[in-house]
């Protein structure tokens, strides 16, 4: 299985907020992979869950999720992100990101679960204060994210859809 490479325009380095981060160290453009969760698979069965693990793995599936063996574990929340989810693993430019600009993503692309939250302290005026479930992502930004959902949700979403139609 081939896994994509850390971008070299990016660098890890210190945030004012929150320890370290992912920075672009050279002009990102839209649509360019960035880093990928190409690391360890784990279920729900895993005995040997750690914090660490839970706060950097991210779900690829109903009771799947996969860790990093890169930079991706350290890219940082934003409710306001410049990068989203490309397929299940791949994290990819929104936009244009300019150098110096942290790079960052909204960790409800990929998750769907009852039991991982997180305060959120990104500071973007459309701050939503807690992270966790993508059902609790208001419409109108599931809508400005189109094409930057993990895949896995989006084909959940249309299999709910689905039934509700036969039902």
């Amino acid at each position: 299985m081939t896994t994509l490479m850390d971008s070299p325009k990016v660098k890890i380095q210190t945030t004012k907020r929150y320890g370290r981060g992912v920075f672009a160290n050279a002009k990102i453009r839209k649509g360019e992979a960035i880093a990928a969760f190409d690391g360890p698979i784990y279920d729900d069965d895993f005995d040997a869950w750690t914090d660490d693990i839970m706060n950097h793995a991210i779900q690829i599936g109903p009771a799947v999720w996969r860790d990093s063996a890169g930079i991706a574990r350290l890219v940082n929340h934003s409710c306001n992100p410049n990068c989203g989810i490309r397929k299940r693993t791949r994290i990819v430019a929104m936009r244009t990101i300019e150098k110096g600009e942290e790079i960052t993503w909204d960790y409800e692309m990929t998750e769907m679960n009852d039991w991982w939250r997180m305060k959120c302290q990104c500071g973007a005026p459309e701050c939503r204060k807690k992270i966790g479930d993508y059902r609790n992502m208001p419409k109108k930004v599931r809508l400005k994210y189109k094409g930057y959902i993990s895949d896995w949700i989006v084909a959940y979403e249309r299999g709910q859809k689905r039934k509700r139609k036969e039902s």
